[in-house]
């Protein structure tokens, strides 16, 4: 453990031995005494006003049971994605058997203005094409002058979800009229990344944004996609995107081998920093430390927090996680919106520890209000 995440209240890795061993000492300022000081860079990435999100679709798939099933059958976590014949790269041969140069060549010649066919062909040829959702939000940040700029985060799976959910939302309206300045993809997992087309099948031109890990396969498929405007590869660390806001590139191995993922950074004038994750694959803990040594945010305080946690996605409780939920505390949020990426015990502990998670309405096939679920908002400040 990083004996500097006790400091800023990154340490969310304390064992239940060492709390009965230490007991109030560990949470107590007297702590800080045992602990050398870490030397800060203090970035200024400049402030912003407000930041708003529109929760498009947190589904990234929507049953557990069925998506563990499939990884299991394909070899476990650590098999490549694009092998395991999810849609919509199906070759008809099985669990664990497909290939991105297969399933492409099927529904290439379709995309991105064919989506429904495409997806019926990649329905016939792949494993279980019901069970794909997907994860996509639109993030709205205020400049100190009131001029709001707005950035599709990730845009799901499945493409007939995540066009029906862009029309639902007006997304489809928006990209077609350029209201959206940049597309933002945090990384390569089929639920944040496979669902593209439905972003260039309305503006093939859009500035996006992918970490510079991408594998040969995505890089691909954006181009398959329709794919034609500025394309900026975001390496290891700060990006700046407009003051106030700025991207911050983790090169770190994640599940059914993709590698890299990117979260933003927002300082909110007179508030604090607010932090918007896809999955948070590079850890709670990595998460908020980087924040504390890279970055200066207003009041020196972490004030928000949006997106997945990946604390427990897939439900499968161990009572290590609840060490994270107990240093969460330190914190000390002011508001939390849950996803999908964070699961739903992981969500309800948060609940019935007292963290002020932003309650949804569980419309559009979310599971639980305590997810800021498909069609919510939450704004920083609330």
């Amino acid at each position: 453990m990083n004996r500097r995440d006790f400091l800023r209240g990154a340490a969310l890795g304390v064992g239940a031995g060492m709390l009965g061993a230490m007991g109030a000492f560990s949470y107590s300022p007297w702590r800080k005494a045992m602990l050398p000081q870490v030397q800060r860079k203090m970035t200024d990435i400049g402030q912003c006003k407000s930041v708003k999100i529109l929760n498009i679709s947190e589904t990234s798939w929507f049953d557990n049971g069925i998506f563990m099933n499939n990884v299991t059958k394909a070899g476990g976590l650590l098999v490549d994605q694009y092998t395991f014949n999810w849609p919509p790269f199906g070759n008809g041969k099985g669990i664990g058997k497909g290939s991105y140069a297969d399933g492409i060549a099927k529904i290439k010649h379709l995309l991105p203005h064919k989506l429904e066919e495409a997806w019926a062909i990649a329905k016939e040829s792949s494993v279980a094409p019901d069970n794909a959702g997907g994860f996509s939000c639109l993030v709205e940040i205020e400049d100190l002058e009131g001029k709001k700029t707005l950035y599709l985060f990730d845009t799901g799976w499945n493409y007939e979800w995540m066009d029906t959910c862009y029309k639902r939302e007006g997304i489809d309206r928006m990209l077609a009229n350029n209201e959206i300045t940049a597309f933002i993809q945090t990384h390569e997992h089929m639920d944040h990344f496979w669902g593209f087309p439905a972003v260039t099948k309305y503006n093939p031109n859009i500035h996006i944004y992918t970490p510079s890990t991408f594998y040969p396969p995505g890089k691909q498929y954006i181009k398959d996609c329709g794919h034609v405007g500025k394309w900026t590869e975001v390496k290891k660390g700060l990006h700046q995107l407009q003051p106030g806001a700025a991207l911050y590139m983790f090169e770190v191995p994640i599940i059914f081998k993709v590698f890299g993922e990117m979260s933003l950074y927002c300082n909110v004038k007179d508030v604090g920093l607010v932090s918007i994750t896809g999955c948070c694959h590079q850890g709670i803990i990595l998460f908020a430390d980087t924040a504390y040594k890279e970055l200066r945010y207003d009041n020196d305080k972490f004030y928000g927090l949006y997106g997945g946690l990946h604390i427990s996605p897939f439900d499968d409780w161990d009572p290590k996680y609840d060490d994270l939920v107990i240093g969460l505390k330190k914190w000390e949020l002011q508001r939390v919106g849950c996803n999908h990426c964070t699961g739903l015990i992981t969500a309800q502990k948060f609940v019935d520890a007292g963290y002020p998670v932003v309650k949804g309405t569980a419309r559009f096939r979310s599971k639980t209000t305590n997810y800021l679920g498909n069609g919510d908002v939450i704004t920083f400040p609330g």
